[in-house]
């Protein structure tokens, strides 16, 4: 009878919905997804990780340009008569006010040949805002320097594919649930990588799902819509931006007089209570075909959702408000700031970054695994382990290296500069058949705190006693560098003791 109750029982209890073969097959696939594109996928995390920060970043860069917490509509309006006069008559006008989440303001001007940045003081005059550190990592994010269709397709593919290791990884995991808090740390290598990688995989999936998805969106995006385009309307690309955005007027390149913008932002303001402008957009400024927009933002909303336009006159020609949207465009105006995190302010990119890091930790420990148990089965793979050592510890080397290089030369070619050291770098790493993998990754370690320490301590120093803000990215890289040296002094004592 007790027997018949502990079987009943066993058969009551939750069992994985997969077979064990079908586990085994998909953990295979998970392995292959993850090697083939391991190295890209470790690269746009690590960079999209920074680039969280390039709010915090710009400043560092340039310390000496203004940050505002408010701006007057007036100041508003002569920044973008002072914008519109060193940008050609096709550009576009783009202004960012402050917020709560964010101070300062910006306005870029950019058009297909044109593309300049300026920092807005309270008075509205520009200041130049060229952070080009700031610029190339945040291309070498989106579309890794290479041309932007193809750069972002290939980026895009990156986040499907690390959306598909995500989903194999948990599916082939069948004690998920069971192992969630269980790390073995101090015993095998290998154990110990395999629990940090399947640890921080679950413990912040949501996160790396989520990054994953809008990435894969924000990347394919021109491929879904020439997909929707032949699906629907015979290849026509523009019935399906239609869908989403305002045709533009027609082409009328006349010359007229700008309408007074501080009070079309006072018109905007008026007719959404409750909700404060936060930027406005001005396409083809001085022409016939002008176009006005003022976006506003709420309280509680991930994205703004209240846009007032006005036509070359100030005539209004569209007004809508979070009622008149529907959910759809609600969730596609949101992908964005769910992707890079900007919005909430320090503490969410606080967060972003820590959850960045993890996936990166993620992405390197896979790898190791895969590596470790090819040694672990008398198959060991030396050249491949040297260059994954150099790819996970040399690129934030070479980065922090670029860094440097745009701080003391500014007009340096950073995208030549992160390439070159690069490609010289894995070939190194492929040739230097006497170095272990552990041996290079430790000097790749030295190499990055010393760097971060130089770049905080250059840059830090000359700061002190004057405006704090830009010091937080002195900090964060002074920390780093101290934390990641206290670790390699603890490596090299236990080694010394155990010899």
């Amino acid at each position: 009878m007790n027997d018949m109750k502990a079987r009943n029982s066993r058969s009551r209890q939750w069992r994985w919905p997969i077979s064990p073969e079908t586990v085994r097959a998909v953990l295979s696939s998970h392995s292959v997804l993850g090697l083939a594109f391991a190295g890209i996928i470790y690269l746009v995390c690590l960079t999209g990780t920074i680039a969280v920060f390039a709010p915090d970043l710009e400043r560092w860069e340039i310390p000496a340009a203004p940050v505002i917490s408010s701006l007057s509509d007036t100041a508003a309006a002569r920044a973008i008569a002072e914008g519109a006069r060193h940008a050609p008559a096709d550009a576009t006008l783009y202004l960012s006010l402050p917020t709560p989440a964010r101070d300062g303001a910006t306005l870029v001007a950019y058009s297909p040949t044109f593309e300049r940045k300026w920092a807005v003081a309270a008075d509205g005059a520009l200041a130049d805002m060229e952070a080009i550190w700031t610029e190339f990592l945040i291309h070498l994010h989106v579309n890794l320097h290479l041309p932007r269709s193809w750069g972002e397709f290939i980026v895009g593919l990156t986040g499907v594919a690390l959306l598909s290791s995500l989903v194999s990884g948990i599916l082939a995991h069948p004690r998920i649930v069971r192992d969630a808090f269980h790390l073995r740390l101090g015993g095998s290598r290998r154990l110990q990588e395999a629990d940090l990688h399947n640890r921080l995989g679950v413990w912040a999936l949501p996160f790396h799902f989520a990054l994953a998805l809008t990435g894969a969106l924000l990347g394919l995006s021109t491929v879904i819509v020439a997909a929707l385009s032949l699906l629907l309307y015979r290849g026509d690309m523009g019935k399906v931006y239609e869908l989403f955005l305002d045709p533009p007027p027609p082409v009328d390149a006349r010359a007229v007089p700008m309408p007074d913008i501080a009070a079309l932002i006072a018109d905007a303001r008026a007719r959404a209570p409750g909700a404060q402008p936060q930027s406005l957009m001005v396409e083809r400024p001085g022409r016939a075909d002008m176009r006005i927009s003022v976006d506003g933002g709420r309280p509680r909303l991930l994205v703004s959702q209240d846009e007032t336009r006005f036509d070359a006159r100030g005539a209004m020609v569209h007004d809508e408000h979070p009622q008149d949207i529907v959910t759809g465009t609600r969730l596609l105006g949101g992908i964005g700031q769910i992707h890079f995190g900007w919005f909430g302010g320090l503490p969410v990119r606080l967060a972003y970054g820590l959850l960045g890091l993890a996936l990166c930790v993620v992405t390197s420990t896979g790898v190791t695994i895969w590596l470790a148990r090819r040694r672990d089965r008398g198959r060991p793979a030396p050249r491949w382990e040297r260059i994954w050592a150099t790819v996970c510890w040399g690129q934030p080397a070479i980065l922090a290296l670029t860094a440097l290089l745009a701080l003391l030369t500014p007009t340096a070619p950073l995208p030549a500069a992160w390439l070159g050291l690069t490609i010289l770098s894995i070939l190194a790493a492929a040739l230097a058949g006497t170095i272990s993998a552990d041996r290079l990754s430790r000097g790749w370690r030295w190499a990055l705190a010393i760097l971060l320490l130089a770049l905080a301590l250059l840059h830090g120093v000359p700061l002190l006693g004057k405006d704090m803000a830009p010091l937080l990215v002195d900090a964060l890289l002074l920390a780093g560098g101290l934390g990641l040296l206290a670790s390699l002094l603890r490596g090299q004592k236990a080694r010394a003791v155990a010899i």
